[in-house]
């Protein structure tokens, strides 16, 4: 069965796609959700639960350790695949803690690591990880004696062997210690799958050859919020797609709950967390695997997002199912405790968001750079050669010109008036125009508008318009919303009435940007009534200077005027100024090949960005509650740097990429505000005064025009609808339903 795009998992290769798609037909087989009830109801946990061996003789344990140490050497990301596909069963048993310590080890040269890995990747042993305590050691012999306890380790009970570190007076060191050598107690916990165990350690001997050299505890949490998040990407996924399919069936007051909005919107912004979370946990991975200087950054972000997305994954599913889902029964509440387990093991909010903003204010930045295929290189160096001369025009004009002429403006567009470029052409053209200081022109709604008439016009409408656009000669407006038709662009009343030689069009257009400085708009209006609401419209390229165009503009609660009202009397557009058919208008408005297009980025760059909010916090002493939200907003800001990457990414696979790049697009529109807010509420009363070059000046203005972000393009609700629809399959509602 086909998967829903948003079951799809954290893997983007082909290969990955397959491997999670396979481990998640082997789970949902071998490990069903009787035998998990089983395991509930179990009076005692067992060691190896009854489907270990087949998940063994999977080879995902060694996934990620060398091939010389008998792994497969495929890599974090490649094992965080399997764990979250493997996640979304909740199953029992010490698999993760175990592939957590055989991974740690797996890049460890010390002899420890060789003895006990074989035993690990085959499954005869177990091992867990102590990540929130320390024991004192006293230096000993060849070794150190030790003393400590810790609470809560997930898999403890069971576990052959524990990794634990050790203060030595003067360093911090890790070592393996069996379990013969510890006292061991199972506790009740709140996971009831998964048990956790107090260790205790009593003046131990743990001698040099149970050390292992060179491991930090930076890298084993990283690596440990990488393999536990996957964990919980996959519990997330599980509680959305649950969640998505009992409001699509559960019938209240005659309607399926999905259509009301309250729901709809619920389980939209779970999708939306989900999609965050499987992208900082694929960077961080994908981070540790290249062995990136900022890969520990890439895992406390992680960190901080990952876990807290699962916890409240799981209390939404639980809200959207109602009673049922508060019942011992129902498996809801073994998501939430495995969800919760999870974030406990990974410390606290406060902890994980202060790590990443101390990071980010001593200037550890990381950039998803973009891994290309190999063919993008000879891409590369043709591009290059045919924009140097280009950039040798020292007149601006000419240089737009030839920009526009060569079809570097929009290469998307099929020649002559683009390149026909594939994504990965695009991909490049955009880092090579950048790289040889080439400024292409500004088109605004103008990209709009040529897509529109390349696709749809006539080569008369072709050559009049689209070419002096590219050019950087022709502004644009699009005459789209209403007073009464603005999210709902279909409920339009403009009417074109056919007179001889054109159309006379009546009407009234709002919040119509830079209407008063535009050459032509793109119009569309009613031309049948008597056609269905979506049917019946037309298409038109209006000259704005035409008589009976009115603009006024609309002063904003910024004090300025972008946006306008344009009043259409007796307007008479010439019939040659169609785009399309007549009464087919509305498709010729939504196929505008915008699928065909690679956006490169997500953020709203006119506003508040994470660089403001360094900038800002820099220079400031920032309290702890301050700090801890300066970290929530860098996380928040790197995961919508790396939902882009991700959409490109998944462009250049051929995938569709409508609703990923719809969750981007959102979360895009309110990270600006949450920027802008946080430093105005900081700055207290001086954050309510314009004093000139101080962070009040820009954050005003920033704080009052980013209140339009989550309205204009489709406000947020709407956004919100489109995901539930689009990316969870919710049924649209009551009245678009009969459309």
């Amino acid at each position: 069965m086909a998967r829903i795009a948003y079951e799809l998992g954290l893997g983007i290769s082909e290969e990955h796609v397959a491997l999670g798609e396979s481990v998640r037909t082997f789970a949902e087989r071998t490990i069903p959700r009787e035998l998990v009830r089983e395991s509930v109801d179990s009076a005692a946990e067992e060691r190896f639960p009854s489907f270990w061996r087949a998940l063994v003789g999977q080879d995902l344990l060694g996934l990620a350790v060398p091939e010389e140490r008998g792994g497969q050497g495929a890599g974090l990301l490649t094992l965080a695949v399997a764990l979250e596909a493997l996640g979304r069963t909740a199953a029992p048993g010490p698999f993760v803690p175990t592939a957590l310590v055989a991974t740690v080890l797996g890049g460890a040269d010390s002899k420890v690591a060789v003895e006990l890995l074989p035993g690990l990747l085959d499954g005869t042993d177990t091992s867990t990880v102590v990540l929130d305590e320390t024991f004192q050691g006293v230096a000993f012999g060849d070794g150190y004696r030790i003393t400590g306890v810790a609470d809560a380790v997930v898999g403890g009970e069971h576990a052959g062997s524990v990794l634990l570190s050790i203060d030595t007076g003067s360093d911090l060191v890790w070592a393996v210690v069996d379990r013969t050598d510890l006292a061991i107690t199972g506790q009740d916990g709140i996971d009831v799958l998964r048990g956790s165990a107090r260790v205790e350690a009593n003046d131990v001997h743990v001698g040099a050859d149970r050390i292992v050299d060179g491991l930090t505890t930076t890298r084993v949490r990283s690596i440990a919020a990488v393999v536990l998040g996957a964990e919980a990407v996959g519990l997330t996924s599980w509680c959305v797609s649950t969640a998505a399919e009992y409001a699509k069936t559960r019938v209240q007051f005659g309607r399926p709950i999905g259509q009301f909005q309250g729901v709809k919107h619920r389980c939209a912004r779970m999708g939306i967390a989900l999609e965050q979370a499987r992208a900082v946990l694929w960077d961080a991975a994908s981070a540790l695997d290249k062995g990136d200087d900022t890969a520990d950054f890439a895992a406390d972000i992680a960190a901080l997002i990952v876990p807290d997305a699962a916890v409240a994954a799981a209390q939404d599913c639980i809200q959207v199912l109602g009673g049922i889902g508060f019942t011992w029964e129902h498996d809801a509440h073994l998501y939430y405790r495995r969800a919760l387990a999870i974030r406990g093991l990974l410390g606290t909010h406060t902890d994980r968001a202060e790590s990443v903003a101390a990071q980010a204010l001593s200037g550890v930045h990381r950039v998803s750079d973009l891994e290309l295929p190999e063919e993008a290189e000879t891409i590369r160096a043709e591009v290059r050669a045919a924009l140097a001369p280009i950039a040798e025009i020292d007149d601006e004009d000419d240089q737009l010109i030839a920009l526009g002429d060569g079809g570097w403006v929009q290469p998307h567009l099929p020649k002559p008036f683009g390149r026909a470029a594939t994504p990965l052409e695009q991909i490049v053209i955009a880092q090579e125009t950048k790289a040889a200081g080439l400024a292409l022109p500004q088109l605004l709604m103008g990209g709009w508008a040529v897509q529109a008439v390349v696709a749809h016009g006539t080569e008369k409408q072709k050559q009049e318009l689209v070419v002096p656009t590219l050019r950087g000669d022709v502004v644009w407006c699009q005459l789209f919303s209403e007073p009464g038709a603005g999210s709902d662009l279909a409920a339009l009343s403009t009417k074109a009435e056919k007179v001889d030689g054109g159309w006379k069009v009546n009407g009234q257009k709002i919040w119509t940007s830079v209407a008063q400085f535009a050459d032509w708009g793109m119009l569309i209006a009613r031309t049948d009534p008597t056609r269905p609401k979506h049917q019946g419209i037309t298409y038109f390229v209006l000259d704005m200077s035409t008589p009976g165009v009115t603009v006024r503009p609309l002063r904003e609660m910024t004090g300025s005027a972008l946006f306008n009202e344009v009043f259409l009397d007796d307007v008479f557009v010439p019939d040659e100024n169609v785009v399309g058919e007549v009464n087919d208008g509305w498709n010729v408005a939504r196929t505008t090949l915008a699928g065909e297009r690679v956006a490169l980025g997500q953020k709203i760059e006119a506003y508040a960005t994470d660089a403001d909010l360094l900038r800002f916090a820099g220079t400031r002493e920032l309290g702890p509650v301050a700090r801890v939200r300066v970290g929530e907003l860098i996380a928040d800001s790197h995961a919508l740097d790396v939902l882009g990457a991700r959409v490109v990414l998944r462009q250049l696979t051929g995938a569709d990429i409508s609703t990923t790049s719809s969750v981007g697009k959102l979360l895009g529109m309110g990270l600006g505000q949450a920027i802008s807010e946080f430093v105005v509420a900081e700055l207290g009363a001086a954050g309510t005064v314009s004093v000139p070059g101080q962070p009040s000046d820009r954050a005003m203005e920033q704080l009052i025009s980013g209140r339009a972000t989550t309205i204009y393009g489709g406000t947020t609700e709407v956004q919100l609808n489109v995901i539930g629809e689009r990316m969870l399959g919710l049924p649209r509602d009551a009245e678009a339903a009969t459309r």
